[in-house]
């Protein structure tokens, strides 16, 4: 056992928190103010006041000064919306934006994703066979000069985020192993940050979807979650307990396709057999479908296609038979309050909702799984880059005041031209 002292790493609260009223906090204020106007845009005064804990003048003063830094702006209600005075309304500039990158083994997804999670453009480049990180780069860079091309001017960049099916260290982004891409001791961050000029952060794609889901879609609100995702890769997931996102030592987490499943038998790549990723599968679920590949904004219309095939209801009952086994585990080791369920798997549970939560029922511990809701993600395709975009907006959110020295040099179209010469 090596006697090097562990990092220690403290969790992140998804939470905007409350302000302080001790002057000297000021940065902190800001910052709650900022991250409640992103989670949640169109918040009025009167909300920011009461979640933040602060008192109205201390708030508007505080909008005041993220409204001069062209980070927010406020819009006034209609008359007729409100008795008295109306409190105006406060939104995230989302003009601000994160470039949002999704590599996986049939394609790579690239978004621009503004303050509040907005989805400027999306694009996707299919690929033959599992890319190269080179030939992932190449295709990015290109489709940030494209897209920066498209955008006025007055877009400003601050960086990009990149969810990765596989295992990422989180201090440095280095992927350590993404088994189904075939990358293996990569300093991925590294690289795309000289190609594209600007700050890059990588984690995994599960874990950033988490984040994506607990803050803008079907985990609003709820402080302790269970999300897993299913894509061409294979399942991950990610859990926020008490508001906190597990991490684990080295951010590994949440791999909850590499847990057995009863009666499993498959060989993994991890080396196991009967991993939930081998039994519950896109791949498997596409071959009775007739399909070799299919983006995921498409693959509801697919499976409503082909409902009355036997093969496709068959396929269907039996992957979700076996994936009641693994959410009932996940109920009993973390107690949630609800199990979100994205990606493919959103779309198997949508076919047959009641199959699953039958089988939940009679796979759990009753006194623990009673009240326990499963929903469906709602950002659908766009969760792994709203995402991804948290981790380049997260180093803004926690200091805005730092807003003013970047945006000098971080215009999209500034950026590329840099890069371009």
């Amino acid at each position: 056992m090596s006697g090097a002292k562990p990092q220690v790493t403290v969790a992140r609260s998804l939470a905007s928190g409350k302000g302080s009223r001790v002057d000297a906090t000021r940065r902190h204020n800001l910052s709650t103010i900022l991250t409640a106007v992103h989670h949640r845009p169109g918040m009025s005064r009167a909300e920011l006041t009461r979640q933040s804990g602060l008192n109205r003048s201390t708030v508007g003063a505080l909008v005041a000064e993220l409204t001069d830094l062209g980070l927010v702006r406020e819009v006034a209600p209609a008359e007729h919306s409100s008795r008295g005075r109306p409190s105006p309304h406060v939104y995230p500039r989302a003009d601000v934006t994160v470039l949002a990158i999704n590599p996986d083994t049939d394609a790579v997804t690239i978004g621009l994703v503004g303050l509040g999670g907005t989805v400027h453009e999306r694009m996707r480049h299919e690929w033959s066979a599992p890319p190269t990180v080179e030939q992932t780069i190449e295709v990015v860079a290109d489709a940030y000069r494209a897209l920066a091309a498209s955008m006025s001017d007055d877009t400003v960049l601050l960086g990009a985020g990149v969810a990765v099916p596989g295992l990422v260290r989180s201090d440095d982004s280095f992927v350590v192993r993404a088994p189904h891409l075939d990358w293996t001791n990569e300093p991925l961050g590294e690289k795309l940050s000289r190609a594209l000029g600007v700050p890059v952060v990588v984690r995994n794609d599960a874990r950033v979807a988490t984040v994506a889901e607990t803050v803008f879609g079907a985990g609003r609100g709820v402080s302790d979650l269970v999300y897993l995702n299913g894509s061409r890769s294979g399942i991950g997931g990610g859990a926020v307990i008490d508001g906190l996102t597990l991490r684990g030592r080295d951010g590994f987490g949440g791999e909850f396709g590499h847990t057995a499943v009863a009666g499993g038998r498959e060989q993994c790549h991890c080396g196991r057999r009967g991993c939930l990723e081998t039994e519950v599968s896109l791949e498997r679920l596409l071959e009775p479908l007739g399909l070799a590949n299919v983006d995921l904004v498409d693959l509801d219309d697919e499976i409503a296609r082909n409902a009355a095939d036997p093969k496709v209801r068959a396929e269907i009952q039996r992957q979700l038979g076996v994936l009641a086994n693994a959410v009932g585990n996940a109920i009993s080791i973390f107690n949630p309050d609800t199990v979100v369920l994205g990606g493919f798997l959103g779309s198997l549970y949508a076919a047959a909702p009641a199959v699953l939560d039958a089988a939940v029922q009679k796979d759990s511990f009753a006194p623990i799984s009673d009240g326990i809701r499963i929903e469906r993600a709602q950002l659908g395709s766009r969760v792994h880059l709203v995402g991804a975009a948290e981790l380049g907006f997260l180093p803004l959110l926690r200091d805005p005041a730092s807003y003013a020295k970047v945006t000098a040099a971080s215009s999209m179209r500034s950026v590329t031209d840099a890069t371009s010469a």
